[in-house]
């Protein structure tokens, strides 16, 4: 199966594509992105596989929380790409993202996952055995007691640590994990061996912020 992962909704935008095994890359930090920026990195991943997107089976993205532009970006990449070659497409929300990546690459069931939510406030929800629960948005002092087992990692740890591990309980923090597209392969993969599918329905974006889930909507 051939999969094409997107993630625009953090600081750090990447795309993967996933063709017969093999994965191609791209990420893309530090400048203000565009659709424009992440089409390209889409074009390079097909180009390095000598592919096209009607090649393509799924495409897995995150739907947020994340920075408003970087959710609206991403829900609308995967719309075109999705609707113009009627390919399925599965969500996940960018704390699973980061949670699943953590676990993989850190060898530990119990994350805590905080990204900066701006405004005083981070996005929280734990991973715990495979599961996302917890998720939303809160000060750094409403963080969940948690026991001392737990990993921390996210933006929001670097923006509030003091105040997340005085919250949590947590000591451990591992501050170089980050959003990783190629994550969402093994995340659809993952989800599609316990049975479900892809959808043709449109993305939906999840905001966690309601006042900008309501402004979006207008």
């Amino acid at each position: 199966m051939n999969i094409l992962a997107i993630d625009t909704c953090t600081e750090i935008a990447s795309v993967t594509l996933s063709k017969s095994g093999e994965s191609y890359s791209r990420e893309l930090s530090g400048i203000d992105k565009t659709s424009g920026h992440i089409l390209k990195l889409c074009d390079e991943v097909f180009e390095e596989s000598q592919s096209q997107l009607r090649e393509v089976d799924l495409v897995s993205y995150s739907q947020g929380p994340g920075s408003f532009t970087g959710v609206r970006m991403c829900i609308g990449i995967v719309q075109g790409l999705s609707l113009s070659m009627e390919i399925p497409t599965m969500g996940f929300t960018t704390l699973e993202l980061v949670g699943f990546g953590a676990s993989q690459i850190l060898k530990t069931n119990k994350i805590a996952i905080a990204l900066d939510a701006r405004m005083g406030e981070v996005y929280w929800a734990t991973f715990v055995d495979g599961l996302i629960g917890s998720m939303k948005i809160c000060n750094p002092e409403e963080a969940d007691h948690l026991d001392q087992s737990f990993v921390g990692v996210g933006s929001g740890w670097s923006a509030y640590n003091e105040k997340l591990k005085f919250a949590s309980n947590i000591t451990n923090i591992d501050l170089a994990i980050k959003p990783e597209s190629s994550a969402l392969i093994e995340l659809s993969l993952r989800a599609m061996n316990t049975g479900l599918k892809g959808t043709l329905e449109l993305p939906k974006p999840i905001y966690l912020r309601n006042n900008v889930a309501k402004k979006s909507l207008k």
